[in-house]
């Protein structure tokens, strides 16, 4: 019942406008800025940002906003990111992680990475359908945000000097499974989108692991440097 109470917080407009907001950032968000993103009073927001925390859906710590140390750099503000914790519900209660999680295990005693990654290709190529390879980052970026991804475009300075797009993803949706088997899952990931998005087209998705986010990365295929 407590992840049924923890979402059913998320019903009042205001609190999920807020929630989505700290989650949409990727860092530590203010009473100010949420306040003002989601276009209400600082004191409602801070209401609503505390319950969001309490309901274990935001985490919440407090440091100075200015970045200074000492006398004259003001008091330390509350600040909120989206809590790690996994919130699910399934009503009858199902627990279909742990079924994945010992498919998992199986899968990598056995040594079928190989199979696994290629049914996640196929996988991805028939949740494509008919469609041509993904058309640009653009098109990807909405493609993986149907997937639950949570995708947001950063400009990386490649050694050239010359800015290169890279679609980087806030959410992994196999993130559970994934720390407790990184090499498999990540790889079987990676194929799944490779399938999603298509190998031929003018973009391309590879590993990138960064700590917090999805290990895979999608960039313009220009950008192969093999």
């Amino acid at each position: 019942m407590e992840d049924i109470n923890a979402i059913a917080v998320l019903q009042d407009p205001v609190r999920r406008r807020l929630y989505e907001y700290v989650a949409a950032q990727g860092r530590e968000v203010g009473r100010n800025e949420a306040a003002e993103a989601a276009g209400v009073a600082r004191t409602l927001a801070a209401h609503h940002l505390d319950r969001l925390a309490e309901a274990g859906l935001l985490e919440s710590s407090s440091r100075r906003l200015t970045g200074r140390s000492g006398p004259g750099a003001g008091r330390p503000a509350k600040v909120y990111v989206r809590a790690r914790a996994e919130r699910s519900v399934s009503l009858p209660a199902r627990d279909y992680r742990t079924a994945a999680e010992l498919l998992a295990e199986a899968a990598e005693q056995a040594g079928l990475d190989a199979g696994l990654c290629a049914a996640a290709r196929r996988r991805g190529e028939a949740l494509r359908g008919s469609a041509a390879p993904c058309g640009g980052l653009e098109e990807a970026m909405e493609m993986l945000a149907a997937r639950g991804y949570e995708p947001h475009l950063e400009g990386a300075e490649e050694t050239t000097g010359v800015a290169a797009r890279v679609v980087r993803m806030r959410n992994c949706p196999f993130h559970a499974v994934a720390e407790r088997f990184p090499p498999l899952v990540c790889g079987m990931n990676l194929a799944l989108l490779e399938g999603l998005l298509g190998v031929d087209g003018p973009v391309r998705a590879r590993m990138d692991a960064r700590q917090g986010e999805c290990c895979v990365v999608v960039e313009d295929s220009k950008n192969n440097r093999d």
